[in-house]
C-alpha cells in the first residue's frame, strides 16, 4: 500500500488515480478534509486526516494500515512568506519533511518519493546568469546540473532544503529517497498559478470571459514558454517511479520535455472552443525553461499522453461539466 501525503490534493489525487490504475492500493493524507475528489469518485481509497507535522498522529498510520511505499506531495513550505510567522513555518516545513523520512524509516518502505520543483533550477538576484542565474541558458535542464544556493521565493528555497537534506538522509539511513522536480502542472483540480498562466486561460475560455491575470507574479506574454505538462501525465509519472523495479538516479525531472509558449496554448484552446479571447500581448520569448526528462524515459518508460491540442480539450471538458477547478 502506497501513501500519499497531500493525496487529495491537485498533483496528489492524479498521483493516486495513476496508482491505482497500475494496480496499487492507496492510503492519503490530507490535513484539511477527507473528502474525495471527482477524479477519485468511486475509488476504494483509505483516508487519513492528519497533520505531517504531529509526527505521532503520522506515525499512528502505520498501525493502521501496511505502508509499503510513501509518496511526499504534501505543500508545507510557507507561500507566500510572512515575516512575522516566518520562523514558525520553517519549523514545520523542515520538520514535515523528517517526520515523513521517520515515518518510511521505521515501516521499512521500498521507496520514498519527495515532491520537488523546476524552480531549483532558478537562482536568487545576485546568483548571475538569466532571469537571475540557474544553469538553464545552454539548454534543456538536466538533473546533474550544478544549482545555486539561492532562489527567488520560499517554494524552491525549500525544495532545495528538502533536497539537500534528503541525500543527506538517504546516505545515513540507507533509505531510497528520491526526488521529482516537477514542471509547470496545470489541468484539472488545479488553481490559478502565480508562475503561468495556462490555468487562468482554459478557464477563461470555458467560461467565455476575458483571462484574469491579476494573480501572476509578472506579466504574462504571447512569447512566454515553459515546460508544461499536464496534471495526468505528472501524476502517472510519478507513480511509474514509485513503482519502478529499480532506479538508477536519486533525482528525477517530471515534465514534458518540451516548451509550451503562451501562444501556442491560445491556438489549442481556440481549436476546442472558437473565438475564445485568450490571446496575450507580444513580447517575451527570451527563454524558455525546459526540463531532460531522459532519465525518467529510460527507468521507468514514461510517454506524455497529452499534447498542448489535447489536454487544453480535456480542461475544457472538466471544467464545461461542472467542475469548478
Amino acid at each position: 500500500m502506497i501513501l500519499v501525503t497531500g493525496g487529495l490534493g491537485f498533483i496528489g489525487s492524479h498521483t493516486v488515480r495513476a496508482l491505482l490504475d497500475l494496480g496499487e492500493d492507496c492510503v492519503v493524507v490530507q490535513r484539511r478534509t477527507t473528502e474525495l475528489p471527482a477524479v477519485l469518485a468511486g475509488a476504494k481509497v483509505a483516508v487519513e486526516r492528519a497533520d505531517i507535522a504531529d509526527r505521532e498522529a503520522l506515525l499512528a498510520i502505520g498501525d493502521r494500515h501496511r505502508i509499503t511505499g510513501i509518496v511526499h506531495l504534501a505543500g508545507s513550505y510557507p507561500w507566500p512568506a510572512v515575516p512575522a510567522t516566518a520562523v514558525e513555518a520553517s519549523r514545520q516545513a523542515v520538520g514535515g519533511l523528517l517526520n515523513v523520512v521517520q515515518a518510511a524509516q521505521d515501516w521499512g518502505v521500498r521507496r520514498l518519493g519527495v515532491a520537488s520543483t523546476i524552480g531549483v533550477y532558478f537562482g536568487g538576484p545576485d546568483a548571475g546568469g538569466p532571469e537571475g542565474g540557474g544553469p538553464h541558458a545552454g539548454g534543456p535542464l538536466r538533473e546533474d546540473a550544478r544549482l545555486s544556493l539561492t532562489a527567488p521565493v520560499s517554494i524552491p528555497t525549500f525544495k532545495k532544503v528538502g533536497e539537500l537534506l534528503g541525500g543527506f538522509l538517504a546516505d545515513a539511513t540507507g533509505l531510497d529517497i528520491v526526488n521529482y522536480r516537477i514542471s509547470g502542472t496545470w489541468g484539472p483540480l488545479g488553481h490559478p498559478d502565480p508562475f503561468f498562466a495556462a490555468p487562468a486561460l482554459v478557464h477563461a475560455a470555458a467560461r467565455g470571459t476575458a483571462p484574469d491575470l491579476s494573480h501572476l507574479v509578472e506579466p504574462a506574454f504571447a512569447g512566454d514558454g515553459l515546460d508544461l505538462n499536464y496534471v495526468k501525465d505528472t501524476g502517472r509519472a510519478i507513480a511509474l517511479l514509485q513503482l519502478a523495479d529499480r532506479l538508477n538516479h536519486r533525482t528525477y525531472n517530471v515534465g514534458s520535455g518540451r516548451a509550451t509558449t503562451n501562444a501556442q496554448l491560445a491556438e489549442a484552446i481556440r481549436k476546442v472552443v472558437p473565438g475564445a479571447t485568450v490571446d496575450l500581448p507580444d513580447g517575451g520569448g527570451a527563454h524558455h525553461a525546459v526540463l531532460d526528462i531522459s532519465r525518467l524515459r529510460q527507468d521507468t518508460g514514461y510517454r506524455a499522453e497529452y499534447d498542448t491540442e489535447r489536454a487544453a480539450a480535456d480542461y475544457v471538458a472538466w471544467l464545461r461539466a461542472g467542475n469548478r477547478s
